[in-house]
C-alpha cells in the first residue's frame, strides 16, 4: 500500500541589490514588488539571487511511482509555471549625483560620478532625464565598464556656448569621448545640442563667407561625439544638431550600429560631416536622416565592411569616401555599401574623392537604389581633390576600383555635369560598372555629357545621360604595382 508523503519546502528568500553599492550617492532604480501571491517574495542585495517557491507535490498512493525526494544540496527548487525573472537594470540618474539641468549650471562632476558608479555595474542605466537641459565641458566616458551599460539620454545635452565659454584648460578639438568600451548603447530621445554658431563663423578652415567669397584660417572646433578605440557599439534614437565641427565620428572601432538618429545643421555650417567612420570595421548605419553643411556620411581610411541603408541626406556634401591618401598617405577602404538612400538639394550625391601623391586602394564599393534630387554632381569620383586648387601634379594615387553603380535615379543640377570621373593618368579608376542610372535635369537643359578621364569600366545597361566615356580593360600601368597593395 501506497505511504502518501507531502514534501514542504520553506522558500529560499535572498534578497538582491542591483549588483554594486554606491558610494556616498543614491540612485534611482525600479524595486520589485514585494509580497506577491503564492507567498513568494523578491527583494535584494549585494550579491544575491532571486527565486521562487517550489510547487507542493501531491501524494503518491501508487507502489510502482517513485517517492518523491528532495532536492541533492545546493539545489534551489522552482515553480515552472512562473520562472524566474531577470533583475532589473540599475538606473544612475544624474540629478541623484548633483545634476541641476537648468541650462547654465555646469554639471560636469556630476556626470562623470554618474558614470564611475554606473560603469562598474552590470546592467547599469546612465539616465540623462526628459525634464532638464544639461551643461558639461570636455569629458571622456572610459572604459573597461562592467557588460550591458547604456547611455539614456531622454533629456538635452550640450556643450559651453562657443569658443568665448569653452574652459580654457579644456581640448577644443573634441567634446563627448567615449574610448575603450565594449558593449555600449548610446539612446534615448532627448537631444545633443551643439551650439556650434559661434564656433561656424571662426575661420577655422576653408568655408563659405559673405558674398561668395572663401574665408581660410587655424582649424580649432570640437568633434560633438567621438567613440575611439570601442566595440559591439550602438548609437540609436537620438537627435543632435548644430555641431562645432563633425556630430559624430568613430576612430579605430568596430561593430558598430547606428540607427534612427536624426542629425542637423545649417547648410553653410562648414566642417560639421555627420557621420565620419574611419580605422573602423563592421558598421551599419540605418534609418537615419541628415542634414548639414558638409559630407553627410564620409569614410575615412581604414575603414572595412560598411553597411548604409535607408538614410536620407541634404542639404548637404552628399555620402562620401574620403577624402584620402592626404600628404602622400597610404590610404585602404573597402566593401561598402551604399542602398535604398535619397540625396536632396547636395553639393554632391555618391563621391570618391582623393588626393594626388597618396598610395593604397578604395575597392569592392556599391551604390545601390539611390535616388537624387537636384543634386549638383549626382556621381562623381575626383581624384584631384584639393581644397584651395593650388595643389601640384604628382605621380601616385589611391586606386579606386570595383565601384558599382545600379539604380541610380533622379534629378540633377545643371550647373555641373551629373556623371564626373576624374581619375589619375598614372593610376587610372578600373572596373567601374553602371547600370539602370536615369538622372534628368531638375530644371534647364538636359546636360548629356558626363566627364571620363582615365576611367576604365562598363556600362551595363543604357544611362540617361549616355556615358560612352569609359575605356575597356584594365592598364598595364597597374599591373603588381606594391603602392596599390592594401592588407
Amino acid at each position: 500500500m501506497g505511504v502518501a508523503i507531502r514534501l514542504l519546502f520553506v522558500p529560499l528568500i535572498a534578497v538582491a541589490f542591483c549588483g554594486y553599492g554606491v558610494s556616498g550617492r543614491s540612485h534611482y532604480h525600479k524595486k520589485p514588488s514585494h509580497g506577491s501571491s503564492g507567498g513568494r517574495n523578491r527583494g535584494g542585495s549585494k550579491g544575491g539571487t532571486v527565486v521562487s517557491s517550489p510547487a507542493v507535490p501531491p501524494p503518491v498512493d501508487d507502489d510502482t511511482q517513485p517517492v518523491a525526494r528532495p532536492p541533492p544540496p545546493g539545489t534551489v527548487p522552482s515553480d515552472p509555471a512562473t520562472p524566474v525573472q531577470p533583475a532589473e537594470p540599475c538606473v544612475f540618474d544624474v540629478r541623484s549625483y548633483g545634476a541641476v539641468g537648468d541650462g547654465t549650471t555646469d554639471d560636469t562632476q556630476a556626470f562623470r560620478e554618474a558614470w564611475r558608479a554606473a560603469c562598474d555595474a552590470e546592467s547599469a542605466v546612465l539616465l540623462v532625464p526628459s525634464d532638464g537641459t544639461f551643461t558639461i565641458t570636455t569629458t571622456t566616458f572610459s572604459g573597461p565598464c562592467k557588460p550591458g551599460l547604456t547611455f539614456q539620454l531622454d533629456g538635452v545635452l550640450m556643450p559651453p556656448d562657443g569658443p568665448d565659454c569653452w574652459p580654457a584648460s579644456d581640448n577644443r578639438r573634441q567634446w563627448l569621448v567615449f574610448a575603450n568600451l565594449d558593449g555600449l548603447t548610446l539612446r534615448g530621445a532627448g537631444t545633443i545640442e551643439g551650439n556650434g554658431e559661434n564656433w561656424w563663423n571662426l575661420p577655422c578652415k576653408p568655408h563659405r563667407g559673405p558674398n561668395g567669397s572663401t574665408l581660410r584660417g587655424p582649424c580649432d572646433s570640437p568633434t560633438l561625439v567621438r567613440f575611439f578605440m570601442s566595440r559591439n557599439l550602438v548609437v540609436e534614437g537620438l537627435r543632435v544638431e548644430n555641431s562645432p565641427e563633425f556630430h559624430f565620428r568613430f576612430d579605430g572601432c568596430s561593430d558598430v550600429r547606428v540607427d534612427g538618429l536624426y542629425i542637423s545643421s545649417p547648410a553653410n555650417s562648414p566642417n560639421t560631416d555627420g557621420i565620419h567612420v574611419e580605422n573602423t570595421e563592421r558598421v551599419a548605419i540605418y534609418n537615419s536622416k541628415i542634414s548639414n553643411g558638409d559630407d553627410c556620411i564620409s569614410i575615412g581610411t581604414g575603414s572595412y565592411d560598411v553597411d548604409i541603408q535607408n538614410v536620407t541626406c541634404g542639404p548637404g556634401h552628399g555620402i562620401s569616401i574620403g577624402s584620402l591618401g592626404v600628404h602622400n598617405s597610404q590610404a585602404c577602404v573597402a566593401n561598402v555599401t551604399v542602398r535604398n538612400a535619397v540625396i536632396r538639394n547636395s553639393d554632391n550625391g555618391v563621391r570618391i574623392k582623393t588626393w594626388q601623391g597618396g598610395m593604397g586602394s578604395v575597392s569592392g564599393i556599391t551604390f545601390d537604389t539611390v535616388l537624387m534630387e537636384n543634386v549638383r554632381n549626382c556621381i562623381i569620383v575626383d581624384q584631384y581633390y584639393c581644397l584651395d586648387k593650388r595643389c601640384m601634379n604628382q605621380s601616385t594615387a589611391v586606386h579606386v576600383t570595383d565601384v558599382s553603380y545600379t539604380n541610380i535615379r533622379g534629378s540633377y543640377d545643371v550647373r555641373s555635369a551629373p556623371i564626373h570621373f576624374a581619375c589619375s593618368d598614372t593610376v587610372p579608376c578600373t572596373n567601374i560598372t553602371m547600370a539602370e542610372v536615369e538622372l534628368l535635369p531638375f530644371s534647364g537643359e538636359l546636360v548629356d555629357d558626363p566627364f571620363c578621364w582615365s576611367a576604365y569600366g562598363l556600362q551595363q545597361t543604357p544611362t540617361i545621360p549616355p556615358i560612352a566615356c569609359l575605356q575597356e580593360g584594365l592598364p598595364e600601368s597597374l599591373l603588381d604595382n606594391p603602392d596599390l597593395k592594401c592588407r
